[in-house]
This record gives C-alpha cells, sequence and structure tokens, in this order.
C-alpha cells in the first residue's frame, strides 16, 4: 500500500490542485490529510488562490481516498462542507507491523507525545517544515506544507512506500528520506 501525505493546504487551489497531479502520477492509494484543509489562521497570509468553497469542491472529489485528522484552523463548520471526516485530532493506521500516529501537531507534538512502541512512526504537520528522522527508536515524520512552507523550505509532501519514507517538493523531486528498519 503506498500512501501520500499532504499537510497544511491552507484554502490554495493552486497548490492543492499541484498536490493532486503528484498524488496522481504517484499512483498513491490514499491521501493522508493532517490538517489545515481549509482556512488559513490568523498567523499565516492567504495562500495562492485562496478559495476554500473550490478546494472543498475539489477535494471532495477524492473523500473515497482520503484519511484526514483536524488541525487547529480546521472547525466543525469545515466538516460540514467536507465528504470525509476531519474532527479527530489524531489517527492510527497498521503498517508493515509498525503504528503510524497520524496527528496536525498542535496537541500531540515532540514535547506532548503519545505513548508508542519502538519502531512506530509519529507522523504530524503544524510547523511547515519537513522533518524525517529517527529518536529515540521513535521516527518522526512531518511532510512540511504544500502552500505555506517555512524556513526557506519548499512546497513539499510525503510518500510511504515499501517501508521508505521520502519527502519531495512540487516538482516531484526527493527534499528527504528515510528507510524504517
Amino acid at each position: 500500500m503506498k500512501l501520500f501525505f499532504l499537510s497544511d493546504i491552507h484554502g490554495s487551489v493552486y497548490y492543492l490542485q499541484k498536490a493532486l497531479e503528484r498524488f496522481v502520477e504517484e499512483k498513491a492509494d490514499y491521501i493522508v490529510i493532517l490538517g489545515d484543509i481549509l482556512y488559513h489562521g490568523a498567523r499565516n497570509p492567504l495562500s495562492l488562490e485562496y478559495d476554500t468553497k473550490r478546494v472543498t469542491d475539489i477535494i471532495n472529489g477524492y473523500a473515497d481516498k482520503i484519511i484526514a485528522v483536524r488541525g487547529n484552523c480546521d472547525s466543525e463548520v469545515d466538516q460540514m462542507v467536507l465528504d470525509f471526516p476531519i474532527m479527530s485530532t489524531y489517527s492510527n493506521i497498521l503498517y508493515n507491523n509498525r503504528r503510524l500516529f497520524l496527528t496536525h501537531g498542535h496537541i500531540y507534538n515532540e514535547n506532548n507525545m503519545p505513548k508508542l512502541n519502538e519502531g512506530d512512526v509519529f507522523i504530524y504537520g503544524h510547523f511547515h517544515i519537513p522533518r524525517a528522522e529517527k529518536k529515540d527508536n521513535i521516527y518522526f515524520i512531518n511532510p512540511g506544507s504544500i502552500t505555506l512552507p517555512k524556513e526557506n523550505s519548499p512546497h513539499t509532501y510525503a510518500v510511504l512506500d515499501e517501508d521508505m519514507f521520502r519527502i519531495k517538493d512540487i516538482e516531484g523531486n526527493i527534499f528527504k528520506e528515510i528507510t524504517l528498519e
């Protein structure tokens, strides 16, 4: 099973469409969205082609392929227009005998970790900075932000395929990678 990870869309039609083009080209089975789908929040600038209604219409076309968690900019009103559940602060996927713990990062993060086993993967967004590393026998993956990257990082997403996490820029070039051992 190939998983496509996306975070922090923040209402950008432009970057959502770019990401979905990559999803199709990657031939992934599911899209995992790590929150902040429609709105930009008070701390972020408006994104390129900011249009939450169009983002809703486009992303609902992929509802049967989406696993999502709630970000700090997502609300109950958003759930009323989206055709897939987003209100959970975390979710889990069992993948090749390990747990993938999915969250946005504003509640669970490196300073407030859930109980994980050695070899499990903590996957989060929120900080808009790509990360792929192993620390204390736990893998930390942040696909970065597709729309509003920070710290001079590119617009990124991540793919998990055959125990290899690859964070890629919007053109599909590998930015960071790590093998789950």
